[in-house]
């Protein structure tokens, strides 16, 4: 399907996935079945815009696994070869958006915006938010330049860095606890407020040339096993030792306050990195840092035990980043190489050169660095 409103307008494409926005009443519960095309139908298009509509998959986001993220990866990557692409919108879940986001993100090495947005209301409920939210994510794409991979919802511009879901039925359903958002759409304006900061892009995986959401493609069981393990009082290492004797290459731990946990569970940490299994240490906290600060089963000790602090990413984010690290491995099992590509992709942003906007009369602000 296109839709354009004049000549010359700016060509975006709009990859559909499904979710809430593509969700209509299955007589029991919701569940997505609109198609992309039924979707955009719903939302008025922005001066200037023609929109091309690509149906990739259609589930709930809940049930979104990496062969369908990898998919959608090289999709992005296909649809941008085309130089006459201004830029790219994707309709997705909001339960997994911040994860796909993510990955998306990391391996974006292109000048050109891809938005993702989604809805916390069914498709064609009156008061639906999604119409909405892909009208101000068109907006957004036809834009801005020059800030990687962004999160638009609720008239908001977010950075796939740092943002999760923070309301689970709420319209404002995305932030960055930790960080204060891009920018701002509305009235037909765009307007970017600082810059966000992102490690050097990783090449496409190998992976994502095979994978294929059908499930005749690399799944959860040809795919690199990345585990997330929380602790808790009364915590202890057992569900850590069980992933790591299920084979994952990668885990997460969620530990307390600014990353702490038991010398248990420290000591069961040291012996999954001897077997080569990367280790990285979030919080459960929801927002601000990890720190080296405690002993005793402390981030101290377990930075000491082979582990990487993920910073301000969170659980959902940090196993993107080791499973990113896995897939760019390339199968040679080096877990010093491993260790210092996923040290890079949680500690090493590098400050983007200044946003542009372009078209008409949609304009965006001046970009301050972030501090």
């Amino acid at each position: 399907m296109k839709r354009t409103n004049h000549e010359g307008a700016r060509r975006i494409v709009v990859i559909s996935t499904g979710g809430t926005i593509a969700s209509r009443w299955q007589g029991t519960g919701y569940a997505a079945d609109a198609s992309g095309s039924d979707v955009l139908a719903t939302a008025p298009l922005p001066e200037g815009v023609t929109v091309e509509v690509v149906d990739l998959f259609n589930v709930n986001s809940s049930r979104v696994t990496a062969a369908h993220q990898l998919a959608l990866l090289r999709t992005v990557h296909e649809t941008l070869a085309d130089p006459g692409v201004d830029g790219i919108v994707i309709t997705h879940g909001t339960d997994t958006l911040e994860e796909t986001a993510f990955l998306l993100d990391l391996h974006h090495t292109d000048s050109r915006p891809v938005v993702l947005t989604g809805a916390q209301r069914p498709f064609g409920t009156g008061d639906g938010d999604g119409p909405g939210n892909l009208y101000d994510a068109l907006q957004v794409a036809s834009t801005v330049s020059d800030l990687g991979v962004l999160v638009v919802f609720d008239g908001r511009v977010h950075a796939a860095r740092g943002t999760v879901k923070t309301q689970t039925l709420a319209a404002d359903a995305f932030s960055d606890p930790s960080a204060e958002r891009l920018g701002r759409v509305g009235f037909s304006r765009v307007d970017i407020e600082r810059q966000p900061e992102r490690p050097t892009p990783l090449p496409l995986p190998v992976a994502a040339y095979k994978a294929d959401p059908a499930g005749t493609g690399p799944d959860a069981l040809t795919l690199p096993r990345v585990a997330i393990v929380t602790h808790h009082s009364d915590g202890d290492p057992l569900l850590l030792n069980a992933a790591v004797a299920a084979g994952a290459r990668g885990i997460v731990l969620v530990a307390t306050g600014a990353g702490n946990a038991t010398p248990e569970i420290a000591a069961a940490v040291a012996d999954a990195v001897a077997e080569g299994v990367l280790v990285a240490v979030t919080t459960r906290v929801p927002a601000g840092p990890l720190a080296e600060i405690y002993t005793g089963g402390g981030a101290v000790d377990l930075v000491a035990a082979g582990a990487l602090l993920t910073g301000t990413l969170r659980a959902a984010q940090a196993r993107i980043a080791v499973l990113a690290t896995l897939l760019a491995d390339g199968g040679t099992g080096d877990p010093a190489r491993s260790t210092a590509l996923l040290r890079r992709l949680l500690d090493g942003p590098v400050r983007a050169e200044p946003a542009l906007a372009t078209g008409g009369s949609r304009s965006a602000s001046a970009v301050a660095a972030r501090a």
